[in-house]
């Protein structure tokens, strides 16, 4: 798990070419961009935009994924991502690869990320991540997650 903001991220393009891909669209996306997907690259690398309103972290799943890396990326409002090692995690809903997703029961112990306007967190496969809960109350966010293939 990497977190870091939008502004920093050119450093992390070593992490590979999708990756630096998925940050450059990110750096150079319209703010306005409406909800919905928008293609970068295929189905190699692209962005799912998405507004919402945040809520109770009881109401949230921790999840994984393994075929794609997410660049959870910020544009207005704030939320907490929790955040625990897959290997610490126990399986809830198994892995659906059509979905690309697994879902897990809740941890003992998790890690907490407060993400503003401009944050940017990456998770990789072994980092489980419970997005959109509630940073000191419900909040109105706008994000998106670029989503790059391995």
């Amino acid at each position: 798990m990497i977190l870091t903001t939008l502004a920093e991220s050119a450093a992390y393009e070593v992490l590979g070419s999708r990756v630096a891909t998925g940050l450059r669209w990110l750096r150079e996306m319209d703010p306005a961009n409406g909800d919905g997907r928008h293609a970068i690259d295929g189905e190699e690398v692209f962005a799912l935009v998405s507004s919402y309103q945040t809520g109770p972290a009881t109401e949230k799943r921790f999840e994984s994924h393994r075929v794609y890396v997410d660049l959870q990326y910020v544009v207005s409002g704030s939320e907490r991502i929790l955040h625990a090692p897959v290997d610490a995690l126990a399986v809830e809903t198994p892995y659906d690869p059509a979905a690309d997703i697994a879902f897990y029961a809740e941890p003992l112990f998790a890690s907490s990320l407060l993400m503003r306007p401009g944050d940017l967190a990456v998770f990789h496969p072994g980092d489980g991540h419970k997005p959109g809960c509630m940073a000191g109350g419900r909040h109105e966010v706008k994000k998106v997650v670029v989503k790059v293939r391995l």
